[in-house]
């Protein structure tokens, strides 16, 4: 039989790294909103097929009196018209026209100046030195890796922005 486990503050990811700086953000005097920004930055490295800089985010916060939203989706270019897109059964999946402006960053500064308590460039700590020093990569990502690499080394620019290898 298990024993209970009470704890005054719980952070949870699907990756232990991003756990952990979430947990750190609150051992640092951070509050719920510093724990989760820190945790979904960190997953940007540690788990980037999952999450990405260059994605949205979306928030539900609740003060104790008002309940706050925001949308951090990213808008298309602004010379992405209906017209476009007009005739195609779906939106393609890989390529410029699969992107959007990316909303997550802009959306946890909003939500760090808003409601943090630590400084929002301290929340990248963690992310920053596991893209600095490496980190144990897990089973899923490494086959998620695998299995994208040669339509990755195949995408135009790729030669521009990949090291050789």
């Amino acid at each position: 039989m298990r024993s209970p486990v009470h704890a005054a503050n719980v952070v949870a990811t699907s990756q232990p790294l991003a756990t952990e700086a979430g947990l750190d953000a609150l051992r640092r005097g951070g509050n719920a909103v510093d724990a989760a920004l820190a945790a979904a930055i960190t997953l940007t490295v540690v788990e980037p097929v999952s999450n990405g800089i260059g994605s949205d985010a979306f928030a539900l916060l609740w003060d104790g009196d008002t309940l706050h939203g925001l949308n951090g989706s990213g808008r298309a270019p602004g010379s992405w018209t209906r017209d476009r897109f007009a005739g195609r059964s779906r939106m393609p999946r890989r390529g410029w026209e699969s992107v959007t402006v990316p909303g997550a960053v802009d959306a946890w500064r909003r939500l760090s100046e808003r409601f943090g308590a630590l400084p929002f460039a301290s929340l990248f700590t963690a992310a920053v030195h596991y893209a600095e020093h490496g980190f144990p990569v897990s089973p899923l990502i490494a086959a998620a890796w695998a299995r994208s690499a040669a339509r990755a080394e195949a995408a135009a620019g790729t030669d521009a922005a990949a090291r050789a290898g």
